[in-house]
C-alpha cells in the first residue's frame, strides 16, 4: 500500500459472535482472529483485498472507522493539527513494526492512520 490508500475499516461492535454471523451472512465476509490479536477478528472481503476488524464498542469509537496509509504517523498528525484538525488518539503500537493513530478533520469526522508493516 502507498500514502494516502485505505488499508483497513473498524467497525465497533458490541457482541462480537452476533456481528460475526451478521456480517458473514450479509456479504459473505471472511472473519477470523488472528494469533497475537484475539478479541479482534479480522474479515475479509470477497475480493481479497478489501478488509478490516471488528472491534469492541466503547463511547468513543461508535462509528465504523477508515483507516488511510501513511509514511509518518508523527509528520501526518502534524499536518493535520496545523490544517485545522486535531488529535483524537495518539500514536500507539500494533507491533514492532506498525503503529495507528487517529486524527478529527475540521467536520469532526476521525479519521484513523495507520504505519508500517503487520505480519510477514
Amino acid at each position: 500500500m502507498a500514502h494516502g490508500d485505505i488499508t483497513h475499516i473498524d467497525i465497533p461492535v458490541g457482541d462480537m459472535a452476533r456481528a460475526t454471523t451478521f456480517y458473514s451472512t450479509l456479504f459473505g465476509w471472511q472473519i477470523a482472529e488472528m494469533p497475537g490479536f484475539e478479541g479482534y477478528p479480522m474479515w475479509q472481503a470477497p475480493n481479497g483485498i478489501s478488509g478490516g476488524g471488528l472491534a469492541p464498542r466503547d463511547p468513543g469509537f461508535t462509528q465504523p472507522r477508515s483507516y488511510v496509509e501513511v509514511d509518518s504517523i508523527d509528520e501526518t498528525i502534524a499536518a493535520a493539527v496545523a490544517a485545522g484538525g486535531s488529535v483524537a488518539a495518539e500514536r500507539q503500537p500494533i507491533t514492532d513494526t506498525s503503529a495507528w493513530a487517529v486524527i478529527v478533520d475540521p467536520d469532526g469526522n476521525h479519521i484513523g492512520l495507520f504505519e508500517g508493516v503487520v505480519g510477514g
